[in-house]
């Protein structure tokens, strides 16, 4: 099976690119990376003459402008990076039936969910910011194309909370914050009032190629690994595992002023594997993670 996969040097982009180099149903020459070189959300426009050159049968798109804050201070952007560009894509794989796996986001849905579950891929997408906002028209505008031309299959794959090399996640975010607090004397403030679900990037790419293997793309995808956490909570795993002396304050998310707010209930129902198991625990993922996230902070140290 040739697999190509858009925003191949992004964080989840490496990682399922690295995960399909292992799958045996790639072939000999494995994954096909587009990088933004190949495939640019700024001008998509010339994706069928790279469809046609390189002939894939399914195509992972992970490329996204994913700046939320970017997102929010101009939203017009966002739109055509992630909507429009995603739209484009949809429509030369409809036309050439190429079969189509779109990441989105928990951020399709506002946050305003109080009775405990997590949002299912059923519920009515309705975001609350510019970022949520352009990933609900890539799903719009992808299912639209496909509707239109029928044959191929449409996979949505939404996700939350990514973290994995190469840095600048959370969890190194939340390193750097607690050395100059501790530095600084100073306790380190995380957010109490934001519920989501970690998702460690290698566990969603092995989740996708799984979904690939077993002819498992068409449908609306919740890929998150299990257990809920609040920032502060996320931002206490990191802490513990760097042995980092500083004391955590708990603070809601408004201590900061941003452009944009994540969903206050950002927690995604995870849906089932084709083989049956569901993503591990995110503490267990992080436990993979923490060398590497460890290794890194060294050499920036």
């Amino acid at each position: 099976m040739r697999v190509a996969v858009t925003g191949a040097r992004g964080r989840l982009g490496r990682a399922v690119v690295d995960a399909l180099a292992d799958a045996p149903f790639t072939g000999p020459a494995g994954p096909i990376a587009w990088a933004r070189d190949a495939f640019d959300l700024d001008a998509p426009d010339a994706v069928g003459l790279l469809l046609d050159a390189q002939k894939p049968e399914v195509v992972v798109h992970a490329a996204a402008w994913t700046d939320v804050d970017g997102c929010a201070l101009d939203p017009e952007l966002a739109i055509r990076r992630n909507g429009i560009a995603t739209g484009i894509l949809a429509a030369a794989c409809a036309e050439r039936q190429v079969d189509l796996l779109v990441i989105s986001t928990n951020e399709v849905f506002d946050g305003t969910r109080r009775d405990g579950r997590g949002y299912g891929p059923a519920d009515p997408v309705g975001p609350g910011n510019a970022y949520g906002a352009s990933k609900a028209a890539a799903e719009r505008l992808a299912s639209e194309a496909f509707a239109a031309r029928p044959g191929a299959n449409l996979g949505i794959a939404r996700t939350a909370w990514l973290f994995g090399s190469p840095g600048n996640d959370f969890p190194s975010r939340i390193l750097d914050a607690a050395d100059r607090a501790a530095g600084n004397g100073e306790p380190l403030r995380a957010v109490n009032d934001e519920w989501g679900t970690p998702t460690y990037t290698a566990d969603l790419a092995d989740a996708i190629v799984e979904i690939l293997a077993e002819d498992a793309t068409a449908g609306i995808h919740h890929l998150v690994n299990g257990s809920v956490a609040t920032r502060a909570d996320w931002a206490r795993d990191v802490v513990a595992r760097s042995r980092v002396d500083v004391e955590i304050v708990d603070v809601p998310a408004s201590t900061w002023e941003r452009p944009s707010r994540p969903p206050r209930w950002g927690v995604l129902e995870p849906t089932p594997l084709p083989a049956g198991e569901p993503m591990r625990p995110w503490p267990a993922a992080m436990a993979d993670y923490a060398p590497a996230l460890l290794r890194a902070r060294k050499v920036r140290a």
